[in-house]
């Protein structure tokens, strides 16, 4: 048995088909049909049911193919502590961002962290908690910025900076005319929401206690913030925004954004990794300069403010 043979049959998992997991691989179908048969035959059982379409593994298989993507995980983990020890930046770096913080936060620290450290292979992402989620316990990734902290017993979170909510409201709207948001002046409102799967639309409905806005308005979920923006601009409804959209606005459409009235809601931006994660120093290069991209004042938690 070896490396090989396991990244084999976690292919032909994943792909259902001897021909594509070959050439996912980048070897020719009857080299990877061979390796897997010896394994077969190594262990005196079958992985996978050639005699369904698409191929699928048996229930021996499944216990196998489990095992292997721990043991691939951990072999990975082998060449990061080699290259942690040499105190190397190199090597592909897969980092997963939700969909609300990427379009604010990634131009802030990014580009100019890439042009100093030329040497610096990081993949960016965007995915919604629960594939992050799903990505770091797979290995599939090696961090996630997200909007809450774990609460899986692999995982570990650091916080990186607190932000604000704020209302982003129509001028034709009667919540216009105040000076702050209280969630009991929004619960008539036409809400734009993000669909369901999304943290930063749970949290604010728990924070607004917006049940029945939840269901009166499903006609206005849509996909994204920047659209809801320009229904907004647009002279239709309500969004909410994060604080460091606000920092993109222009004038004009700094007018529309009012803030909440105290308790403030507000979000901690957690960075997460497995518990056996070792790129400490790359973490480490990243994280503080993601602190250094933010005003000072979010990255303690101010007074009057509430995190969902």
């Amino acid at each position: 048995m070896n490396i090989q043979q396991l990244e084999y049959i976690l292919a032909v998992d994943q792909y259902r088909h001897f021909a594509k997991a070959a050439e996912h691989c980048r070897v020719t179908q009857p080299t990877l049909s061979m390796m897997i048969q010896k394994l077969e035959d190594e262990l005196g059982i079958k992985i996978f049911d050639r005699a369904l379409q698409p191929i699928r593994p048996t229930p021996a298989g499944k216990k196998i193919i489990e095992q292997a993507r721990v043991v691939l995980h951990q072999a990975a983990l082998i060449k990061d502590i080699v290259s942690e020890e040499e105190q190397s930046l190199k090597g592909t770096f897969h980092l997963a961002v939700l969909p609300t913080i990427a379009p604010y936060l990634l131009p802030r620290f990014f580009p100019t962290m890439m042009e100093k450290k030329e040497e610096l292979d990081i993949r960016v992402m965007e995915m919604k908690t629960a594939q992050a989620i799903k990505a770091l316990m797979d290995g599939d990734i090696d961090a996630a910025i997200i909007a809450n902290e774990p609460v899986e017993n692999q995982l570990r979170g650091e916080i990186l900076f607190y932000e604000r909510f704020f209302g982003y409201v129509a001028k034709n709207e009667p919540v216009f005319k105040n000076e702050r948001i209280r969630s009991a002046d929004i619960s008539e409102e036409r809400l734009w929401l993000l669909d369901e799967g999304h943290c930063f639309r749970d949290q604010l409905v728990r924070f607004c206690q917006m049940e029945k806005v939840r269901l009166h308005q499903a006609a206005y979920r849509l996909g994204s913030l920047e659209t809801f923006m320009r229904m907004v601009e647009s002279g239709s409804g309500m969004t909410f925004i994060p604080e460091l959209a606000t920092h993109q606005l222009s004038e004009r459409q700094q007018e529309l954004v009012r803030p909440f009235a105290i308790p403030v809601p507000t979000r901690a931006i957690v960075w997460v990794t497995r518990k056996d994660f070792v790129r400490h120093q790359m973490a480490r290069l990243v994280i503080d300069t993601i602190r250094k991209s933010v005003p000072k004042s979010m990255l303690t938690l101010q007074p009057g403010q509430k995190v969902m």
